[in-house]
């Protein structure tokens, strides 16, 4: 069995840290390339023409690790309004029709979540105690979390900093350092390291940054081809950008503060009451609030 996935910003890192850490062998976990305008076309092609962006990026992407030799694929399921539900069974039927024979492994995202990624991570992990996939499983999103934190101070940097380029340079360093660490005390020293590297690029310090918000549906958000790269670009024309919605955050809410109670959204949902006060599907309602 070879897994394949669909390329979602730098989620392709916790998931070659647990595959490692759970001995998988090589060519056991298809890591998809970026995603290009290759990605796109093939999406477009393949894809009803009335699909979300999403669909069709991910639909692009499947192929291409189809390509490399993906039987399996990982895709997301949910329930509510977001057409998200319906992705993985559409994309396994097209894949069909194009002759692969891709079985497809479904996340359910709406329901149960941590306990349906664990239960994932067993099933293709030749049944590994539960203990041994947990762990794994924090060491893989400690290196999510790593890389949230420094693409935070990131965007604040790029605003600001007299060589344009700096902070986006060091940035792919950090990203390419942390995808190689091999314990979570090494993943903190760098995170560390590489965060006084940002405060250290010379800056304007007379700028007075416009800061813009950026808001929209997780994969489009997330995804810098999905959206153009536009907090680079915004970065080179000196504006700091806001960006919410991060992989770290929702695995923060979704998977463990949900389940005490939390809601993250509750605050952003209230605001935007006098003109959404219902999902509407693609955090849709969430960017109202924002």
């Amino acid at each position: 069995m070879s897994v394949g996935f669909p390329h979602f910003g730098n989620v392709y890192i916790p998931i070659k840290a647990m595959a490692r850490r759970l001995g998988a062998p090589d060519g056991k976990v298809i890591i998809p390339p970026p995603i290009t305008q290759r990605t796109l076309d093939l999406g477009v092609k393949y894809s009803p023409q009335e699909a979300c962006l999403p669909y069709k990026l991910t639909l692009g992407s499947l192929i291409e690790a189809c390509e490399l030799g993906a039987d399996t694929l990982i895709q997301a399921r949910g329930t509510g309004i977001c057409r998200l539900g319906y992705y993985a069974k559409g994309q396994e039927q097209m894949l069909q029709d194009l002759g692969y024979n891709a079985h497809f492994l479904t996340l359910d995202v709406s329901h149960n979540k941590f306990i349906s990624i664990i239960r994932l991570i067993q099933g293709m992990s030749d049944n590994t105690p539960w203990r041994e996939i947990i762990s794994a499983f924090f060491f893989s999103i400690g290196k999510l979390f790593a890389l949230d934190r420094v693409e935070k101070v990131v965007q604040k940097v790029r605003a600001v900093e007299v060589e344009k380029g700096t902070a986006s340079r060091i940035y792919k360093e950090a990203v390419s350092v942390i995808d190689e660490a091999t314990d979570s005390k090494e993943v903190k020293k760098i995170t560390k390291e590489y965060i006084h590297k940002l405060t250290q690029v010379p800056k304007d310090t007379t700028a007075k940054p416009l800061k813009v918000g950026i808001v929209g549906e997780i994969y489009v958000v997330i995804e810098p081809f999905a959206n153009m790269d536009i907090e680079v670009e915004l970065g080179k024309l000196g504006i700091e950008v806001e960006r919410t919605m991060t992989l770290s955050r929702w695995i923060k809410y979704s998977l463990f503060l949900n389940y005490l109670g939390v809601d993250e959204w509750k605050e952003v949902h209230k605001l935007a009451g006098p003109y959404v006060d219902h999902d509407i599907g693609g955090d849709g309602w969430e960017s109202v609030g924002e």
